[in-house]
């Protein structure tokens, strides 16, 4: 199994990574504590960190984002930004047509790459504590959307 730390290391140590850990010195809600963010920020700058290119959440957010399950021991959930083709070609149906699927998805499975539970139409994907079915293909997703976050890349001026 890939754990939080193992994700934040790979993630990381691709070019040009900047982590942030929500904390409350780091002034987050406290809701986000121990949530992961990922940016493409080569110049680290703040300012280029408006859009992460993959997230770890640690807890559920009440009357938000329940479907995953999270506060249950030991479960953490990688989200990927992966985009529309990608999200297409992984789950065979594009982002905009996910809410036809919704009902039939199991959110709380682990080691399974998922469609986002709320972020889905805008090309999300997420697993639920990676392990041996997922570990590989997390990878590649996890480079292609640090690859598509360097080509969107526009440094704060």
């Amino acid at each position: 199994m890939l754990t939080e730390e193992d994700i934040i290391t790979l993630a990381a140590g691709l070019p040009g990574v900047a982590t942030v850990t929500a904390s409350e010195a780091g002034g987050a809600p406290e809701m986000a504590w121990g949530d992961s963010f990922f940016y493409y920020d080569p110049e680290d700058d703040e300012a280029n960190r408006q859009m992460p290119f993959a997230t770890i959440v640690t807890n559920d957010y009440d009357g938000f984002d329940t479907a995953s399950k999270l506060n249950r021991p030991g479960v953490f959930r990688l989200n990927i930004a992966v985009g529309r083709s990608v999200f297409q070609a992984v789950l065979g149906y594009p982002p905009a047509a996910h809410a036809e699927h919704h009902g039939d998805i199991d959110y709380t499975a682990v080691d399974h790459v998922l469609p986002h539970p709320v972020y889905a139409t805008q090309g999300w994907m997420s697993v639920l504590n990676p392990g041996a079915v997922t570990e590989e293909q997390v990878r590649t997703l996890l480079t292609g959307a640090h690859a598509r976050a360097v080509a969107r890349h526009r440094p704060h001026v």
